[in-house]
């Protein structure tokens, strides 16, 4: 099964980027190396979070549509990247996420297949 570990910056990886890049960034690559190691990692991409503001574009039942800058929903915790994984099942994919080595937030969710 595939799975989608959403990564969230918060506060705490934030203050440790900027305080040593090329530390947390060697801690980061270890774990996701390991992922592909180990045959689970299938892809992923990190966003820049850091320099531009995102784009958020909203459309009502109406088809009204609004575009702001920033977040969709504001707070501590900001959207930074994601990976795919094959594991055998959910479980697997909380423990891969449970490893991740960095103070970030990780959401687990299936894939939905392709028929």
């Amino acid at each position: 099964m595939k799975y989608a570990l959403v990564i969230f910056e918060t506060d705490e990886s934030r203050r440790r980027i900027r305080a040593d890049r090329a530390a947390y960034r060697k801690e980061y690559e270890g774990w996701i190396g390991g992922l592909a190691a180990a045959g689970k990692l299938v892809g992923g991409d990190a966003l820049e979070t850091e320099d531009t503001a995102p784009a958020t574009v909203r459309t009502t039942a109406d088809g009204t549509t609004t575009v702001t800058d920033g977040p969709a929903y504001a707070g501590e915790e900001t959207l930074g990247g994601w990976f795919v994984v094959e594991v055998a099942d959910r479980a697997e994919a909380v423990e891969l996420a449970r490893s991740l080595p960095t103070p970030e937030t990780v959401e687990v969710r299936p894939l939905l297949e392709s028929a």
